[in-house]
């Protein structure tokens, strides 16, 4: 079995092979569905037993859950649907209301993308989500994966939906060692064994409950097999290599970037921000300004990076600095403070301290807030 331990049992071998046994997928979903129906993750985007999948919810949760928790993103999904209870209302913000809004979830990118897949539903849907694979792909922000998801839970679409959890699931069922990234359209294509082809056959509750049973049955660490409706065949389970499955390659060190942030007052003690560019990384999002963060050995020289504030002033640097980390690197920052003359810039904006809640300020910047703030008798020296 290519890509796989050479103890598989014979039933994976051959389902690898290409002769996938109808009546074993079969069975194989009957019983997943089984399960799925007694012990389905209560979610505030999804359809209560026996409802319809409002398209909406369940796009805007697929968009929320790239790369974030369902624990996390539940409390911003209810504040979304709170205050844009529609696609419509969601288009018609503001892109400043949105990013603000989505501030703390991260990759910044998908609010853009989320706001602007939302006027292009609007606009040239009429406010209805096109229900096919093709069509869904279409749109901004939607990727293969995307698509798949929103066309089988929202519209009952055959598609083979498969993400972190899916791929845990088939690749413990299946033993496959072959590590990911590269496993990936292997997994793929062992997963479609378990989507049906008739949307009579619930594609949509099969997606969600290989979901559910990845995240709460075939976990990353300590799997419960003996809860599982599968584990009589999983190959893993039978091997005893659940435990080091999926198979990732060894990811190299974060490099280590540095920069200095400029935190500037003024006589009314508003703080100035200004609007990062829309493409790259936090696009369109509100920052204290700061060098460039480079990765060297240590921090630039204060004289040096002042060169890159947005303001000339006496630039001090406080005690201290903040740290973040992001998908490729860590960051650290020093934060440098003056005292200075109110000034129209051109390229930002004065921000009263009570405000800048409001503001569509990412997690490090708000880091940075709450490290000046700490040391806020130092800016009054």
């Amino acid at each position: 079995m290519p890509g796989t331990m050479g103890n598989t049992v014979e039933s994976a071998q051959d389902e690898d092979a290409g002769a996938v046994d109808q009546a074993v997928a079969r069975d194989r979903r009957v019983r997943l569905l089984t399960w799925y129906d007694h012990h389905r993750r209560a979610l505030p985007w999804r359809a209560l037993p026996g409802g319809y999948p409002d398209p909406y919810h369940v796009w805007l949760s697929e968009i929320m859950l790239q790369q974030t928790t369902v624990a996390t993103v539940k409390s911003y999904f209810e504040a979304f649907v709170s205050r844009w209870p529609t696609v419509e209302g969601l288009a018609a913000a503001e892109l400043d209301s949105v990013l603000q809004a989505w501030a703390g979830l991260g990759y910044y990118a998908r609010a853009r993308n989320l706001h602007r897949c939302a006027g292009t539903v609007v606009e040239r849907h009429d406010g209805v989500f096109p229900n096919t694979v093709e069509e869904l792909r279409q749109l901004p922000g939607v990727g293969d994966y995307t698509a798949a998801a929103v066309a089988a839970i929202a519209f009952g679409r055959p598609a083979t939906v498969v993400d972190g959890n899916i791929e845990r699931v088939v690749a413990r069922l299946f033993n496959v060692a072959t590590p990911l990234p590269r496993a990936k359209p292997e997994l793929k294509r062992l997963a479609g064994a378990f989507f049906p082809d008739s949307p009579g056959e619930r594609p949509g509750d099969v997606a969600q409950a290989l979901m559910d049973l990845g995240a709460t049955i075939c976990t990353p660490r300590k799997p419960r097999c003996i809860l599982c409706p599968l584990s009589a065949e999983c190959a893993a389970r039978l091997a005893g290599t659940e435990a080091g499955l999926p198979a990732k390659k060894a990811k190299p060190p974060k490099p280590v970037r540095r920069g200095i942030v400029f935190w500037a007052v003024n006589g009314k003690g508003d703080v100035f921000l200004r609007r990062r560019a829309e493409k790259g990384l936090l696009g369109g999002m509100m920052e204290v300004p700061s060098s460039e963060w480079l990765a060297e050995a240590d921090f630039p020289a204060l004289d040096a990076a002042a060169k890159q504030a947005p303001l000339p002033a006496g630039w001090r640097l406080l005690p201290g600095m903040v740290r973040h980390t992001f998908t490729h690197f860590h960051l650290e920052l020093k934060v440098a403070v003056a005292r200075i003359p109110y000034a129209p810039v051109a390229n930002g904006r004065w921000v009263a301290l009570e405000a800048l809640g409001d503001e569509a300020l990412p997690t490090v910047m708000r880091k940075v807030v709450r490290h000046a703030l700490a040391h806020g008798t130092r800016i009054a020296e």
